[in-house]
C-alpha cells in the first residue's frame, strides 16, 4: 500500500468501528427492553413468594424467547467483528508509522550520502 492511502485505510477502518459501536449499543438497549420484560412478568406472578423464585423465573423466561436468544447471539458477533476491526485499525496504524520511519530514513541516507559526496569533492 502506498503511504497516501494510508490516512484513508486508516479512516475507512475507524469508521467501520464507530458503525459496529452503534450497532452494539442499539443490541444492548433491545437485551435491556427484554430483560425488562422478563422482569416485570416475573415481578408480578402471584406464585413466586422471594426474590430466587423470580429470578429463577425471569431466567426461564429469557432462555424461552427466541428473540432475546438472537439479541444475545447477534451481541456476541457483533463484538467479535469490532475486535476484528480495532486489529485491523491497529495494524494499519502501525504500518503506516512503519512506512513514515522508512521514508525519513530513506531521506536520511539521502542526506547523508549527498554529504559524504560533497566531503569527498565528486
Amino acid at each position: 500500500m502506498e503511504m497516501s492511502q494510508y490516512p484513508a485505510a486508516i479512516a475507512a477502518s475507524a469508521q467501520v468501528v464507530n458503525q459496529l459501536d452503534l450497532q452494539i449499543t442499539a443490541v444492548e438497549q433491545h437485551i435491556a427492553r427484554l430483560e425488562g420484560n422478563a422482569d416485570r412478568v416475573a415481578a408480578f406472578e402471584q406464585g413466586l413468594k422471594n426474590e430466587n423464585q423470580r429470578r429463577g423465573r425471569r431466567f426461564e423466561l429469557l432462555c424461552v424467547d427466541q428473540e432475546y436468544q438472537t439479541a444475545q447471539n447477534t451481541l456476541i458477533r457483533l463484538n467479535a467483528e469490532k475486535a476484528n476491526t480495532l486489529t485491523q485499525l491497529e495494524y494499519l496504524r502501525n504500518q503506516f508509522s512503519v512506512a513514515k520511519l522508512e521514508a525519513r530514513m530513506a531521506i536520511a541516507q539521502q542526506l547523508t550520502g549527498n554529504e559524504s559526496r560533497e566531503l569527498v569533492g565528486v
